[in-house]
């Protein structure tokens, strides 16, 4: 006998008691994005393989292992997006953002693929919301951008939150820096995991986020970027720092901060929540001022962060959204019955419609489950309209049912 059909590993289904919560994460989105001016996109779930290949980088986790790639019909090379920042630069530019005041302020909110090992908070497909400013290289820009991450997360109620702050500089700097970490991980390979060794020359700062004790062990004595910024991007880090002091977010500066996209530059942040346990990360991000080069684009650039939909709602106490009201339950299934639910829900009331052949104490039952304020029961000489808060029941001509429940509502 065939087993029954589940859901692939590492995704699951939003059932009707999950969505109370998902809607009110994006109805917080919206109201703090979207009052700070940040207008939605939203870019295609599948996209050119070269587009992340080149933008979130060849060397690392996400192009070289987590990417679920494949051929069309026309042999073309596609995948599904495992992140959002590099398909908004790239529709940034194609339709002309750059020509509207800068910087472009845009917030999405959509699943995102990666094949990750699936834990709690984390699969395969996910949902995230996020932002990317993009056309200002300003400090301020940055600082806005963190505040709007943590205000979400307050706004959802996440506790627990820790926010951990440092800089990448330029990938001059980085490339200069590079050496020096390389020269010392190379000094003591014989103490690194195989998978740190087998990456040194590939992505040697990841060894920063290893797990393995003798790595971990020899980063404690790693030369550390932020001990080589420029003067330049030493500036433009402290000038966030002094925007967060005066809107009082509270961060730390974690100096061994790193994210598995190559795109990353000066700023860089994350937002992780106690309540989450060891994968305790709930959003994250920074500025990617080469991004655009790097796809082969005009110059140009920005800051951007995303947060797991699912993380936010395992750390946070949301407070979800009442269900919407049913005015009236129609209490019948022919002809005269759907005349009754299209006028009313013309009229602007929500409606739900007998639909499982029920009896009449089914029926009531049923409408009192859907929390109705008012019964249509179908009679011989007009209908009956039941009042379900005060149990009366009157006779009421079949044109004048939707008038005596809107005047019913209004004075409820």
């Amino acid at each position: 006998m065939s087993e029954k059909p589940q859901a692939p590993r590492g995704t699951y289904d939003v059932l009707p008691e999950d969505d109370a919560g998902r809607r009110a994460v994006e109805a917080a989105a919206r109201s703090i994005l979207g009052g700070a001016g940040y207008r939605r996109i939203e870019t295609p779930i599948f996209e050119h393989t070269e587009l992340f290949a080149r933008g979130v980088g060849a060397s690392t986790d996400i192009v070289q292992k987590e990417m679920y790639t494949f051929k069309d019909a026309g042999d073309r090379s596609l995948t599904l997006r495992p992140e959002g920042t590099a398909p908004v630069m790239r529709s940034y530019h194609e339709h002309g953002m750059h020509k509207l005041p800068q910087p472009a302020k845009l917030w999405y909110l959509g699943p995102f693929f990666r094949q990750e090992k699936p834990q709690a908070g984390r699969y395969r497909e996910f949902w995230q919301v996020g932002i990317e400013a993009i056309g200002s290289s300003d400090p301020a820009v940055d600082a806005e951008a963190i505040t709007l991450l943590h205000a979400l997360a307050t706004e959802l109620g996440v506790t627990g939150v820790r926010l951990r702050l440092a800089s990448l500089g330029t990938p001059e700097t980085r490339a200069e820096y590079r050496e020096l970490l390389v020269a010392h991980l190379r000094a003591h390979e014989d103490q690194l995991s195989e998978e740190v060794r087998a990456r040194i020359d590939l992505n040697p700062l990841r060894a920063f986020d290893a797990d393995h004790p003798g790595t971990r062990e020899v980063m404690r004595a790693a030369p550390l970027l932020i001990d080589h910024l420029t003067d330049e991007d030493r500036e433009h880090f402290a000038e966030v720092r002094a925007r967060l002091d005066a809107a009082e977010i509270a961060y730390e500066i974690d100096p061994t901060l790193v994210r598995g996209i190559d795109y990353y530059t000066r700023t860089l942040f994350e937002l992780t929540s106690d309540a989450l346990g060891a994968q305790s990360g709930v959003g994250g991000g920074g500025r990617y001022d080469r991004l655009a080069e790097t796809l082969g684009l005009p110059d140009t650039p920005g800051i951007g962060w995303a947060a797991g939909v699912e993380r936010l709602l395992l750390a946070g106490d949301h407070r979800p959204h009442p269900e919407p009201v049913c005015d009236l339950y129609v209490a019948g299934t022919d002809v005269a019955a759907f005349t009754l639910t299209a006028e009313a829900r013309r009229a602007g009331l929500n409606v739900q419609l007998e639909l499982a052949g029920r009896s009449r104490k089914g029926q009531l039952k049923q409408a009192d489950r859907s929390g109705a304020r008012y019964v249509a029961i179908f009679g011989d000489e007009g209908i009956n309209l039941k009042d379900m808060e005060s149990g009366e029941q009157e006779t009421v001509a079949a044109d004048a049912v939707v008038a005596r429940v809107l005047r019913g509502r209004h004075l409820s």
